[in-house]
């Protein structure tokens, strides 16, 4: 039986998660409070975890960045009445897989963990090489390092599954709704651009100290990674 962690101060509403998922036939454990997660999550073996945002003493960010130190690739569930794209971009640099706004059918949340759990199952008996190289661009994947020209470039988790989907999948045009499905589990919503936030993230750690850039966009279409480009359609910043 699939275990899962949710941490939620609010003791109605983690009853009332708790309940429902149990009706969908997962075994759930319930924290009130971050360090109270912590200490369960560092106990047993859980397969998801979700959070609230706003907890009391220690924040659901710090308890998400505790959980990575812990486990870095067990999925993540953030959950918060807040659904701005500062808030998300936070969530996501904290090492969060999906963000979920209360308030919020349980229907959809049963469907948001089936995605994620699917993704990790296949993510961690998928048969590849530890390496993914493109042009002079290196990304292990067991260790998480990432090179250029064999310089070290240090990546949030979220630039990290950015960067590596699009290693994945080398010049070929991305859509955000690609991205946003594939890298963040989620539709992408045209009211917030994240999306364009992270490919500038990535842009200024792989492409700013190098003449010959990787990371383009193609206007009005979405994102390539590509090491020569000639289309004066493509804008580099």
């Amino acid at each position: 039986m699939i275990h899962i962690l949710v941490v939620e101060d609010e003791q109605r509403v983690a009853s009332l998660i708790k309940r429902g998922l149990e009706e969908c036939g997962y075994n759930v454990s319930v924290a009130y409070d971050a360090e109270m997660g912590l200490r369960l999550f560092r106990a047993s073996e859980f397969d998801l975890v979700i959070s609230d945002v706003i907890l009391p003493g220690k924040s659901g960010f710090d308890f998400c960045k505790d959980v990575r130190v812990q486990n870095s690739n067990v999925p993540i569930i953030m959950l918060t009445a807040l659904g701005t794209t500062d808030d998300k971009l936070e969530g996501f640099d904290a090492g969060a897989d999906d963000y979920m706004v209360k308030p919020f059918d349980l229907r959809e949340l049963d469907g948001r963990i089936k995605v994620l759990l699917k993704r990790y199952t296949k993510e961690v008996h998928k048969d590849h090489s530890d390496v993914i190289s493109y042009a002079d661009l290196q990304i292990n994947l067991k260790t998480k390092e990432v090179s250029r020209s064999g310089l070290m470039i240090k990546l949030t988790p979220k630039e990290f599954n950015l960067l590596v989907y699009m290693a994945e999948n080398p010049e070929r045009v991305l859509s955000r709704n690609e991205i946003a499905e594939n890298v963040w589990n989620t539709h992408f919503d045209t009211g917030t651009n994240f999306i364009d936030v992270y490919i500038n993230y990535l842009r200024k750690k792989i492409d700013k100290d190098f003449d010959h850039k990787l990371i383009h966009t193609k206007t009005g279409m979405g994102f390539i990674l590509r090491y020569n480009h000639e289309d004066q359609n493509e804008i580099n910043a």
